[in-house]
């Protein structure tokens, strides 16, 4: 069995120590500013004021010297004790650590509050500061990496996931928003409603393709985070599938759909059964197309060829290769909904291993920080517990039932179930059969509801319903009344997937 990484990062002098070697090595010091660190500390010393604008962006590892790490320690502390900040303050610190004689005594602390210029500067040199210290730590990083290359002892993947969860938590700490007046936020705001009143189709978000859904979201809005949730074999599949094409196939919207269960070849052939309108068996190659069926397939699959679909099977997703691949489709293909197929079959960070509850938060968390950083709303699905099948009467899905942590309905800004009381047994009267209820038991921005929909197990697809049948009242009836419903309505026999089997009551 390979070994995992499990060597810290080496902190404080040990890590200086190493970056000096590097230097030696290549010829070349490591990244420094020691004249601003010194101003930096001067400044601090001379507008006390100053320490809290610069605690939330500096770390002590920003001080190359040794002796100014020290120093700006003290200063943190004292600051957050909320003791006042002056060289005498800062020696008695020094002292009660026994750092005091080790950076130059009382005297260097006295010649660091002579650089009073620095004060009028001092947020463009922390900025300096913070840069030298991101070299450094690449440095670093480049050199473990280096050395942990030649061990052929070490996991390849092992090896990746570790590189990039180091460069992902280095840019986490560099990514610092300003904050802003009410007046810049409310200009923003009134932007975005003037785009909104352009639309024609009501909605503020993206359209996901189902009429009832967007009339209670006004489509799917940047930055959230969606959970679709239900039992195996209910549909979660077949539900985002069919959104996703309606969403690239007839709003021309880029969606990436990350499969973690399904290979992606098994995905295009449901949607091949439902565009063509052939039978499953012959798509999945049980029995030969004719020369007719030949042409009606290369017609009929045009409009889906051209999609900008970008469908990604990689197994046991780490959140930090996610991240990565989810950071440039954002870029170069310009995505704008990610769908997750499904949460519970992505890693976490390495560390948490062998901790599923914390390791399903962290992914959770993890995945609310990635919309809200790329602005794209991500939609995850996930699976209950057997909760609800030991539940009593309609067996309705409730929030308590989130599988392994309920951290995924804290960071959820929406939280869906799909409900098929025919799955349990209850659909007695046959035109209850395939009717649906997408049960939105939160939404942050918006109301909690149910929306009615049908599913056509033969053509393994959810479809809207006449709005009639839809319990969900309606602010604005003309705004709403453009139909975003699935295209994939000819009939065909029923789809058996190669890993899941599908009847009249069940699909995943």
């Amino acid at each position: 069995m390979a070994k995992t990484l499990n060597r810290k990062s080496p902190s404080g002098s040990g890590q200086l120590k190493n970056l000096e070697l590097i230097g030696l090595e290549n010829g070349k010091k490591p990244p420094q500013a020691i004249d601003i660190e010194e101003a930096v500390l001067g400044a601090l010393l001379l507008e006390p004021n100053s320490v809290a604008d610069v605690l939330d962006v500096l770390v002590p590892e920003c001080f190359y010297k040794e002796s100014n790490r020290k120093i700006f320690k003290a200063i943190s502390s004292l600051a957050l004790r909320h003791d006042p900040v002056d060289i005498y303050t800062v020696a008695q610190e020094l002292k009660k650590t026994e750092d005091l004689e080790e950076i130059g005594g009382p005297y260097y602390l006295s010649q660091l509050s002579m650089k009073i210029g620095a004060a009028a500067h001092l947020d463009y040199h922390t900025k300096i500061l913070v840069q030298k210290y991101i070299q450094r730590e690449l440095i670093s990083i480049s050199y473990e990496v280096q050395r942990d290359s030649f061990d052929d002892s070490l996991s390849v993947d092992d090896l990746l996931d570790s590189t990039q969860q180091k460069i992902f938590t280095l840019a986490d700490r560099n990514m610092k928003r300003e904050t802003q007046s009410v007046q810049d936020i409310i200009n923003a705001a009134i932007d975005d409603l003037q785009s909104a009143q352009l639309r024609e189709d009501g909605l503020s978000g993206i359209p996901s393709g189902y009429t009832g859904i967007d009339r209670v979201t006004l489509g799917w809005q940047p930055s959230d985070l969606i959970i679709i949730a239900a039992r195996p074999s209910v549909g979660k599949t077949a539900f985002v599938l069919t959104m996703a094409r309606n969403m690239s196939v007839d709003h021309k919207i880029p969606v990436a759909f990350f499969s973690l269960e399904m290979s992606s070849v098994q995905l295009v052939k449901r949607l091949m059964v439902s565009e063509t309108g052939l039978s499953a068996e012959k798509i999945k190659g049980g029995r030969k197309l004719e020369e007719h069926e030949w042409v009606q397939l290369n017609e009929r699959l045009n409009a889906l060829s051209q999609a900008p679909l970008y469908i990604d099977d990689t197994p046991s997703l780490s959140i930090y290769e996610f991240r990565s691949k989810a950071r440039r489709l954002v870029s170069s293909a310009g995505v704008k909904l990610i769908v997750i197929d499904y949460l519970q079959l992505m890693t976490g960070p390495p560390e948490l291993k062998g901790m599923r509850e914390q390791e399903v938060s962290a992914i959770s968390r993890s995945l609310k920080a990635i919309a809200k950083e790329l602005n794209v709303p991500i939609v995850a699905l996930s699976q209950l517990s057997r909760a609800v099948e030991t539940r009593g009467g309609a067996k309705r899905p409730q929030l308590s039932d989130l599988r392994e942590s309920g951290a995924i309905e804290q960071d959820a800004d929406i939280v869906m179930f799909i409900h098929r009381p025919e799955y349990y047994g209850l659909a007695e009267d046959p035109a209850q059969v395939g009717l649906t209820e997408i049960i939105i038991a939160k939404h942050r921005n918006g109301q909690v509801c149910d929306v009615q929909m049908r599913f056509r197990s033969s053509e393994v697809r959810f479809v809207d319903i006449t709005d009639a049948a839809l319990n969900v009242p309606l602010p604005d009836a003309d705004a709403s009344s453009k139909a975003y419903g699935s295209r994939m309505n000819s009939p065909q026999d029923e789809f058996l997937d190669a890993s899941d089997e599908f009847d009249n009551t069940g699909v995943e």
